[in-house]
């Protein structure tokens, strides 16, 4: 599923295109459950004569400002992707919906159709019950701190919540915890003031690597990320996802892997050990 390095890629691939203050001219709803909270007709209707300003992002949301100062939520899911096309163009079989402007084409490709579009005058009620923006400065070591004290779950799962911190998902948690040397099991209020600063720098040391490597592409399947028809390069620098069975890069123990919340979650053993 793509996390916050990918979608924060995707946003500036967008940012950076011609959507930005170009008028839509048509809506092509070609998975109607695509579209979240209104029917397919109303959604073409409120987009077609608009156009979009701006392109943010909030923990996995891509957030479009509309001129009529409504708000378009795209959440990419499990394999979903924004692809810019030149017009005239025929759909693919895995397209769901197509934003077509006068020269181009804005494309949401979704082969697992887990990915959602919702059409919004108040982005507030989505995005406002998500944690803090794990890249923020306004999230300093003594606010995380005390954000873990309150929990007695595993610190892996509270990093997957997004109501407790937007943005991160499976492969930059486990890299995370092993960065910051920390047993994916360990229980979040027993980190120490030391080991909670620890995280939360280590959190964003791979995320911002994470940007800086346009995400994280493993595999050559077509559900795998890619943006601006570029795959993400950040699977070169992974650690320890993914690795089960290698050599830890810091002490050449073996990675083992055990499920968290569900997910498949990998560490080193002898550097993150379960402790307390």
């Amino acid at each position: 599923m793509p996390e916050l390095p990918e979608v924060e890629t995707v946003c500036t691939d967008l940012r950076d295109s011609a959507i930005i203050g170009s008028l839509i001219v048509a809506v092509d709803v070609l998975w109607e459950r695509t579209i979240g909270m209104m029917d397919a007709d109303t959604f073409r209707k409120r987009l077609v004569g608009r156009k979009f300003l701006t392109v943010s992002r909030r923990g996995k949301f891509l957030v479009l400002g509309i001129d009529d100062g409504s708000t378009l939520l795209i959440h990419l899911r499990m394999s979903g992707s924004l692809v810019l096309m030149d017009n005239p163009d025929t759909p693919d079989d895995h397209d769901r919906v197509i934003i077509r402007f006068d020269a181009l084409s804005l494309r949401f490709h979704d082969p697992r159709k887990f990915g959602r579009m919702i059409l919004t005058d108040e982005p507030g009620h989505f995005l406002g019950r998500l944690g803090p923006e794990p890249l923020s400065e306004d999230l300093d070591a003594v606010a995380f701190h005390h954000m873990l004290l309150t929990r007695r779950g595993r610190v892996k799962a509270l990093l997957l919540d997004q109501h407790f911190i937007a943005g991160i998902g499976n492969i930059y948690a486990d890299e995370s915890l092993f960065i910051a040397r920390l047993h994916p099991c360990r229980i979040a209020c027993t980190l120490s003031a030391v080991e909670s600063a620890r995280l939360l720098s280590a959190i964003r040391q791979v995320l911002s690597a994470g940007i800086a490597h346009r995400g994280t592409s493993l595999g050559d399947g077509e559900s795998n990320f890619k943006s601006d028809g570029s795959m993400g390069s950040h699977g070169n620098s992974l650690s320890v996802f993914g690795r089960t069975g290698r050599q830890c890069p810091r002490c050449s123990s073996p990675i083992e892997r055990t499920i968290v919340a569900q997910r498949s979650t990998h560490f080193c053993p002898h550097c993150q050990p379960l402790q307390p």
